[in-house]
């Protein structure tokens, strides 16, 4: 699942992405995009580890892309973001990050620290670059409808479809707000179009070292969006900390754990995921999969030849592991399951696959 990493100049987005991955941030000004993967952290992961001691343990991921910091302050800057926008389109997950910091050093985009006027207008250009691509469509569609083919019923049906978003875009209202977000003709139109404001989105607020926990209201501006709030280079500062000094650094602060390992699980939270396990002496292994899935799709994660095998998913929870101890107390108290294709994968289920090709 790939997260794109927005944010106005100056916002601190690159200083988050170094702190969440442990990498150097791409260069001040950049105009290239820098992608890194990011581990979940998943302390179920740390605890089976210990109890199966695997040859390796593999945690599920986010790929992170820090795109360079956007700016529409001319025609120029608002061209070459919306350039940039349209290169991800085919990202899973918006991040917008706003700044909340002060720093001479780093000068203020338009001159003043405000995050509700810069998420108002990240949210806004978003927008603007969704109702270009309708209007396009639009002037199309009104061009073939008239024409009889063999496609001329579904192009008026698209027609109405991107009137309605249209609509709904100059009301400011996202295209995620009025698409039902489940399997269907408009959803199947929509999605093939990547409309950005379809993606699931989140905040970040990059605050001040001394106020890392501060709690920002920003009314109807976020719409639903999950907002969390972090100093992004007091989070990189403790990224390059060894694990004994981090610790250290982390109890005089009171923190209990990084903020940056709050980030990436709300963005696996955001993109609707959760995590089955599968364990053994070989590997312990977290799979992310979307919620909701059955246990025939999680096989499918493993390996195609297990989907195409599946017999039977022989399933226990996490919880229930972790509080008897062992799989042999699982089973004596009946907490071990076998489940079949349409069972609903619960997060932390641990699964081992029984099948045969």
């Amino acid at each position: 699942m790939k997260a794109a990493i927005l944010g106005l100049t100056q916002s601190g987005k690159s200083t988050l992405v170094s702190a969440v991955s442990g990498k150097y941030p791409a260069p001040t000004g950049s105009t290239d995009a820098h992608e890194v993967m990011v581990s979940v952290p998943d302390e179920r992961l740390d605890w089976l580890t210990q109890l199966y001691q695997p040859k390796k343990t593999v945690h599920a991921t986010v790929d992170c892309v820090d795109l360079p910091g956007l700016s529409f302050l001319d025609d120029h800057g608002r061209a070459a973001a919306r350039r940039q926008l349209n290169q991800w389109r085919t990202a899973d997950l918006f991040v917008l990050v706003v700044r909340a910091f002060g720093n001479p050093s780093a000068p203020a985009y338009r001159n003043s620290v405000n995050p509700q006027r810069d998420l108002d207008e990240l949210r806004t250009e978003l927008l603007l670059a969704d109702l270009e691509l309708v209007t396009t469509r639009i002037e199309r569609l009104e061009k073939q409808v008239h024409k009889p083919s063999k496609t001329q019923s579904r192009d008026k049906a698209e027609l109405a479809l991107q009137l309605k978003l249209q609509d709904a875009i100059e009301s400011e209202k996202p295209i995620r707000s009025v698409i039902e977000q489940t399997e269907g003709p408009e959803m199947e139109i929509v999605r093939a179009l990547n409309f950005l404001t379809l993606k699931p989105m989140m905040i970040v607020v990059n605050t001040d070292e001394n106020e890392p926990d501060k709690i920002f209201d920003f009314g109807p501006s976020a719409q639903g969006m999950e907002t969390i709030s972090l100093c992004a280079t007091l989070e990189s500062e403790l990224a390059a900390l060894d694990a004994a000094s981090r610790s250290e650094f982390m109890k005089d602060m009171g923190l209990t754990e990084p903020a940056a390992w709050k980030f990436v699980q709300s963005c696996y939270r955001t993109l609707g995921l959760i995590s089955f396990l599968t364990v053994g002496k070989d590997e312990v292994r977290a799979w992310p999969i979307e919620k909701g899935a059955s246990a025939h799709d999680a096989a499918g994660k493993v390996h195609s030849d297990i989907k195409r095998g599946f017999i039977r998913a022989e399933t226990m929870a996490y919880d229930d592991l972790r509080q008897l101890g062992d799989e042999k107390a699982v089973k004596a108290a009946g907490k071990m399951r076998l489940e079949g294709k349409s069972y609903i994968v619960q997060d932390g289920d641990i699964i081992n696959f029984r099948f045969n090709v």
